[in-house]
């Protein structure tokens, strides 16, 4: 592709973005495929669309690992994973107590929503008796902080069960495109996924799930996740990129660039324009020093440590925000732009009215 049809592209992209309108596979294959000499022109486009729906707002959210490893599932990129031989903490249910008070250091340092994570398929009644115990501890010292869940595949009952206790979102991501799936996981399928996100939503809760790059998908592969995610309309869609742990089966794997994070970043922005995109797991290692620039396409990013590895000191993180010019976003400000309300329309044509209806 040439710089003039790039531009051209990345133009088109931005307005479409603007307008609310899904960008075409084609259309999405090129960004993919773009040189990266043309990186930021393609941070530019994909940032005019960020900054109209979030202006200069960086959301930060905070992982409390509460029951780590020996899970029975054999995702491959993962260190929790049956069979690993990855050198990470294992316990079980840390108390309420304690997950409350590293979700309290979080908030003060600016996080305004926490991430209840446990290893395993999926939870047993006296494993969600816990989450709904230590929602309790969280919310009772800060009424406004947002909690989500993550406990794996959930089964008939549990997702109104965590929204009664309290919780305000569930994630579960689909990690990657519904062909690439059997790939990485045997244990359980995409659609178990799918059906799990479905089920939060239906109860009340919002709906967090995205995506993990860098395990051998092609670029048909990363849109696919993309329309995919876009079909179950999350509220917040966490981008992560693959930690290569020794001891998984993926462990060998280091095929991701800045370039191509960045590229990705922007495919999720240009497809969820005014949907909270995640800078997740992964961002340290392979954006390095690149990072400042992401923040330019997410809106909200993981503050602190992740499941079983490090992340940037938290003071680096904040440090960052500011240097880029970008303000840590409140608890009383809402993620979602006010405008996306107004797509909300009550029916007032067809069955009941005298005009036609809608076909």
């Amino acid at each position: 592709m040439t710089r003039p049809d790039l531009h051209v592209l990345l133009d088109h992209l931005a307005d479409k973005a603007l307008r609310r309108e899904t960008p075409e596979r084609t259309e999405l294959l090129d960004l993919l495929s773009s040189d990266d000499a043309d990186i930021l022109d393609v941070v530019a486009a994909a940032s005019r669309v960020r900054r109209r729906y979030f202006g200069h707002r960086v959301k930060l959210n905070h992982l409390v690992n509460m029951k780590s490893g020996l899970c029975p599932e054999d995702c491959t990129y993962c260190s929790q994973r049956l069979g690993s031989s990855t050198d990470i903490l294992k316990y079980s249910w840390i108390s309420a107590d304690e997950a409350a008070g590293a979700a309290a250091k979080a908030i003060g340092a600016g996080a305004k929503r926490v991430c209840l994570v446990a290893s395993g398929r999926g939870p047993g009644e006296r494993d969600i008796a816990r989450v709904a115990d230590t929602i309790g501890a969280i919310k009772g010292a800060a009424p406004d902080v947002e909690v989500c869940v993550c406990l794996g595949l959930l089964q008939p009952g549990q997702a109104e069960q965590l929204r009664e206790a309290g919780a305000d979102a569930y994630n579960h991501n689909l990690n990657t495109s519904a062909e690439n799936y059997r790939e990485i996981c045997s244990t359980h399928t995409f659609d178990d996924r799918v059906q799990t996100v479905g089920a939060a939503k239906t109860a009340g809760l919002s709906p967090c799930s995205g995506a993990i790059f860098g395990m051998g998908e092609s670029d048909d592969d990363v849109v696919d996740i993309a329309f995919a995610l876009k079909a179950m309309d999350p509220d917040s869609v966490p981008v992560n990129f693959l930690i290569p742990f020794e001891g998984t089966p993926l462990g060998t794997r280091w095929d991701l660039t800045p370039h191509r994070c960045l590229r990705i970043l922007a495919l999720f922005r240009f497809v969820f324009p005014d949907v909270e995109v995640r800078l997740a797991g992964g961002r340290e290692i392979h954006l390095r020093t690149l990072q400042p620039l992401a923040l330019h396409l997410a809106n909200s990013m993981f503050l602190g440590d992740y499941l079983t590895s490090e992340g940037q000191p938290g003071a680096d993180d904040l440090a960052m925000i500011a240097d880029a010019g970008f303000t840590v976003e409140g608890t009383a400000e809402q993620t979602l732009p006010a405008a996306r309300h107004d797509l909300v329309a009550t029916r007032k044509r067809g069955a009941g009215t005298t005009l036609p209806t809608n076909t």
